[in-house]
């Protein structure tokens, strides 16, 4: 088995818990426990920005908005245009952020995408080790099991275990490569066409496609005829 791993992790998180940036901030729960060190990085931040006069509290929550209203859908349509034209594929590889462009998606200036493709010989997954570095902008809000301790430590040592309680049997002649994403770099799995749906269009292709199969601990079902 190989793993593909970016150990290199200069985490700046304060983006990843940005939730707390709306005009009127929520009021903690009390409940929940001290504050972790990046809600207080965040917080120290985002009051910094504020008084600073950098940005306003509707500012914030613009962007906060924004963030939220992104779905998987959008990551599907950059997935399915990549299944149905070659040179777009290969530009998508080469150049994420350019060929993200082309189609109008502005992934800003926080952190590079790389999109790794699955083959026959490779299939790809998706994790960060130390907290929960994400293409959001692409995928949406990640789901909590993405967060969860046990996949971000099972998956490095065990993937194929892991895949399989997904639901995922990997091939044994199939190498399988863990990514680790930081927040300097966010990986997207081009999962492989799924076979029976050459007669689709773009955006029936597109409905194939889910979130968890641009982690990897998916794959697109075959097509019935």
């Amino acid at each position: 088995m190989m793993h593909d791993h970016d150990h290199d992790h200069s985490h700046d998180h304060a983006h990843d818990h940005a939730g707390a940036g709306h005009a009127h901030p929520p009021q903690r729960d009390h409940d929940a426990g001290p504050m972790g060190v990046y809600e207080v990085m965040e917080e120290a931040v985002r009051t910094l920005l504020i008084e600073k006069g950098i940005l306003s509290h509707a500012e914030i929550a613009v962007q906060m908005d924004l963030m939220d209203s992104r779905s998987a859908a959008l990551g599907a349509k950059v997935i399915a245009r990549a299944w149905v034209d070659l040179a777009f594929k290969q530009r998508l590889l080469a150049d994420c952020r350019s060929a993200l462009a082309e189609l109008g998606i502005d992934i800003g200036q926080i952190a590079e995408f790389k999109v790794v493709e699955n083959t026959p010989a490779t299939h790809n997954v998706i994790v960060c080790t130390l907290c929960s570095c994400y293409p959001k902008l692409l995928l949406g809000i990640p789901p909590a099991w993405y967060k969860s301790l046990a996949y971000r430590s099972r998956t490095v040592v065990d993937p194929r275990s892991v895949l399989a309680e997904f639901g995922v049997t990997v091939a044994a002649e199939q190498t399988v490569r863990v990514h680790d994403s930081t927040a300097d770099l966010r990986y997207i799995v081009l999962p492989m066409r799924p076979a029976g749906s050459d007669h689709m269009s773009e955006s029936e292709l597109a409905a194939l496609v889910t979130r968890d199969a641009m982690i990897g601990t998916a794959v697109p079902a075959a097509v019935r005829s």
